[in-house]
């Protein structure tokens, strides 16, 4: 018996070794790979905070005007800006030991080991903060051992490399609350339409208590859960010592008010902008789709919003309801190239199709302007003469022919000067220059301009058959209202990642590109199309303006048989026009051929309201003579009309007009007797 005890005894004292020796092979093991795991997550260093953020779209004042929008709202904010009782509502809610431990809860990890087993199943969990974060930015949320042992090295790395603030900012970023809201800043404008560092404590215990469960404990869900969750956040900070339990029962009272919608939940402002911003960032930008998308951009674009609106509810008002006519228009600062207004379009959500910068039409007499430019370069002047008359071209050996013909076949059958046929809009003055220069030169000075699009080596070219696009010709106008300097147009300013560094800036760069003594000779020619006192042989292109004009423009307006523009500058502010059928349809009523000019006049008069008529400066190089328009001659005392003309200096006329010497009246006029001064004294005395 005694044997038999003593061998039991034996085997318990073996099996117990045993145990021991594996008990301390494995916390060996396990100790190892601790430290092994330890030192691989310290040798692959910080993981990479790549989290999905709603890239934003600012105006030029700083308003939000429209996000990237994938059906996730992600906004990110500095710790420091979020509500400090949400953090602490978080934190006791969550993960009350957060700033003591080193990523893991070791006590919630054995329980919930425990309940496991207990279940054969996951079926409780354990997740400190830092756990959450990491499964938010790197992994899946399946409930499996695979999946926990991969947030374990995440956390462990997370943990060693970043600090327990970057850490707890991170979660409250990313962490869902419901509804498409990703992190506090998107749930707290859209739970309460505020932003994070505003919330009450009744608001931040309410919105802890939503991602438990965001179907569940959202108060759009079920107002009744959402209230039972809200007393158990205010429990656990009352036991954490967080808040006392007066201050948790008057939250618990507080009655809430609830928005349920997305800061940004609209289409956006300026629609066809943003899609043109969109485009800059990709393709001059180079930034790819998920950048753009989820990136977390803040981009401060160059639109001024009340000119903005000024543009679309004039082409609104201005447009028939009833007409399938469509609009593109362009506003842009001409100093800088800054696009204040762009209008791609009547209806965006029916047609997306940006016609300010996609589409391509023929800018018709709008061309002009840089023919002409093309010919001051070359020796023209305003008073330079050709005749008017209806004329036929032949090219190639008397084998091709062309015939250009002005609005309602109506010809001087005279000379007129250059200045003369840019306000009158004379197509044969046009095409005779053109050719004159060389049908290379208008082309090659186009791309001076800026004018990107392919132009055809033709005599009509001169009347603007190419194609160009509405954004091209407000861009070549700039360049005449800044006396020649380059610009091109500008959209976007600065753009920002999601960590408030500038990854980009626009740079201005400091170029001319025309001589600003012919700029500023054709701007002043430009002011013609509206100068009442120019005689010839037809009305002035703006004639039907100028009652309503309330300062000095320069301006042009274009029509073809399918397309009617109007673009024109002050020294502040160029606009662009383009209306016409999708489809290239004739324009035929006579009200749709005036909607560009309208819609031209009453956004520069309303744009402009606010700020001074500033007339346009002549430029160094230039000189002002008066001149008898009719003939371009220097203006004598008997001539009817007198236009104050510029010229680059030693190009203006030195002949006075003859043509009016028979008007002169000249009287002999009799010598008058001088009246006598009386002295002082006999004016004081009347004597």
């Amino acid at each position: 018996m005694e044997l038999m005890t003593d061998q039991r005894f034996r085997k318990t004292i073996k099996y117990l070794r045993a145990l021991i020796f594996i008990g301390l092979a494995g916390l060996a093991l396990a100790t190892i790979v601790y430290f092994s795991l330890i030192g691989y997550a310290k040798l692959q260093g910080p993981p990479e905070l790549a989290v999905p953020q709603s890239t934003l779209y600012f105006s030029d004042d700083g308003t939000v005007i429209g996000e990237s929008n994938s059906g996730q709202k992600r906004y990110w904010v500095s710790l420091k800006d979020i509500s400090p009782h949400l953090i602490d509502a978080t934190i006791s809610i969550e993960d009350k030991s957060f700033f003591a431990h080193n990523g893991f809860d070791y006590k919630r990890i054995a329980g919930a080991a425990l309940a496991d087993v207990k279940a054969m199943s996951k079926v409780q969990g354990a997740s400190t903060i830092t756990q959450q974060y990491a499964r938010n930015l790197y992994l899946a949320h399946e409930k499996t051992w695979k999946r926990k042992a991969v947030e374990a090295f995440y956390t462990l790395r997370l943990e060693m490399n970043y600090s327990k603030d970057e850490i707890l900012e991170g979660y409250l970023n990313t962490i869902y609350y419901g509804n498409g809201a990703y992190g506090v800043q998107a749930a707290s404008r859209y739970y309460f339409g505020k932003d994070a560092k505003d919330l009450s404590l009744a608001e931040a215990s309410m919105l802890a208590g939503i991602p438990k469960g965001p179907n569940i404990y959202s108060p759009f869900a079920s107002m009744e859960k959402a209230k039972q969750r809200q007393q158990t956040v205010l429990y656990t900070m009352k036991a954490n010592g967080f808040i006392d339990e007066l201050t948790a029962e008057k939250a618990k009272i507080e009655n809430l008010q609830l928005v349920g919608k997305h800061q940004n939940d609209q289409l956006g402002s300026a629609p066809y902008f943003q899609d043109a911003v969109r485009n800059a960032l990709k393709k001059s930008l180079n930034f790819d789709d998920r950048t753009i998308s989820l990136g977390g951009l803040k981009v401060y674009t160059t639109l001024n919003l009340e000119q903005q609106e000024i543009a679309e509810k004039t082409i609104s008002n201005m447009i028939s309801s009833d007409s399938e006519i469509q609009a593109g228009f362009v506003a842009m600062n001409p100093k800088n190239g800054y696009v204040k207004a762009l209008v791609g379009g009547r209806n965006y959500e029916e047609s997306p199709f940006n016609r300010a910068v996609q589409a391509v039409r023929q800018p018709g007499s709008t061309m002009k302007p840089l023919l002409y430019y093309a010919a001051l370069e070359n020796g023209f002047t305003p008073s330079s003469t050709m005749k008017s008359q209806l004329t036929t071209f032949k090219f190639d050996d008397d084998r091709t022919e062309y015939t250009p013909h002005n609005f309602n076949n109506k010809y001087a059958n005279a000379d007129i000067t250059m200045a003369q046929a840019l306000a009158l809009s004379d197509n044969v003055y046009a095409v005779k220059t053109h050719l004159f220069l060389g049908e290379e030169t208008l082309i090659e000075t186009a791309k001076r301009f800026g004018i990107t699009t392919k132009m055809a080596k033709v005599p009509s070219l001169a009347l603007g058959t190419s194609g160009v696009r509405v954004i091209e010709m407000a861009n070549a106008y700039s360049m005449l209202a800044n006396g020649g300097k380059k610009v091109e147009p500008i959209l976007i300013k600065r753009v920002e990642n999601n960590r408030g560094d500038v990854i980009y800036e626009y740079q201005p760069e400091d170029a001319e590109v025309l001589k600003p003594d012919a700029a500023s000779v054709m701007t002043h020619m430009l002011t013609g199309i509206f100068d009442k006192k120019l005689n010839g042989y037809a009305s002035v292109t703006g004639s039907t303006l100028i009652k309503k004009m309330t300062r000095p423009y320069a301006a042009k307006s274009g029509t073809t048989e399918t397309d009617s523009w109007m673009i024109g500058y002050t020294p502040q502010l160029v606009s662009a026009v383009w209306t016409g059928y999708d489809k290239g349809k004739p324009i035929e009523l006579p009200v749709e051929k005036s909607y560009a000019k309208n819609i031209w006049l009453d956004f520069m008069e309303k744009a402009l309201d606010n700020e001074p008529a500033k007339k346009f400066k002549a430029a160094k190089g230039t000189v002002a003579v008066y001149v008898d328009p009719a003939n371009g001659k220097l203006a004598a005392d008997g001539c009817p009309v007198k236009r104050l003309t510029y010229y680059q200096t030693g190009t203006e006329p030195t002949e006075y007009c003859t043509d009016h010497l028979d008007d002169v009246e000249f009287k002999e006029e009799k010598p008058q007797k001088k009246k006598e001064k009386k002295p002082w004294y006999k004016r004081l005395f009347g004597n």
